[in-house]
């Protein structure tokens, strides 16, 4: 069987699923590094979006290219509430305070994402597609935060997306997506640790 023209047909996915793995493998060691891998990727992911019809991906990757962007320097120069000087920028939980505001742009980004695809694009998938993004823009602005909960975020993003790209024929996408939801469950209890370690070293 040659594969030749599969892999012709598929590089750039294959492509971007190597660099996806590098991304969160790095971002399971809560490793700095993850951003620029996180500019690099979406650069990748504007062309394939836009190739298979995923409009609302294609406008996410661009904005993930700008908060990979914002998350290195949150994290490089940010500061929370007790962070000493010089000290990096610690894991925590987020606010219960920011729940609802969080919620409510995720509602707000879902409903004008949506709009915008119903309205302006061709799109067979515009519940799923402007589903997955709006709760990714969630998603990207906890992990700038280092907050714990992002996973919880990524799993159900993570899951929706490895079907969606199933169904568009990303089969590489689809599958690290699939990945991604093993290694977001294992950051979570991985991060939790690191929180709790953070912790008691201050205690």
């Amino acid at each position: 069987m040659d594969i030749q023209p599969f892999i012709e047909a598929h590089w750039l996915d294959i492509l971007s699923t190597v660099l996806g793995v590098i991304y969160i493998v790095l971002e399971y060691r809560a490793s700095i590094a993850l951003w620029f891998v996180g500019i690099i990727m979406p650069a990748i992911d504007t062309y394939l979006f836009w190739s298979v019809g995923l409009y609302a991906d294609f406008g996410m990757a661009i904005y993930y290219t700008l908060a990979a962007i914002y998350g290195y320097a949150v994290w490089k120069f940010g500061k929370k509430h007790g962070q000493k000087e010089k000290e990096e920028m610690p894991i925590t939980h987020m606010k219960r305070s920011l729940y609802l505001p969080c919620v409510l742009v995720f509602l707000a980004a879902w409903l004008s994402i949506y709009e915008i695809l119903i309205h302006f694009t061709d799109s067979n998938v515009p519940v799923t597609d402007s589903f997955i993004n709006a709760l990714s823009f969630i998603g990207l602005w906890a992990l700038s935060r280092k907050y714990l909960e992002q996973w919880m975020v990524w799993i159900v993003v993570d899951i929706i997306s490895s079907a969606l790209y199933a169904y568009k024929g990303i089969p590489f996408k689809a599958g690290l997506y699939a990945l991604y939801v093993v290694i977001a469950v294992m950051g979570y209890f991985k991060w939790k640790k690191m929180m709790l370690a953070e912790s008691t070293l201050k205690a």
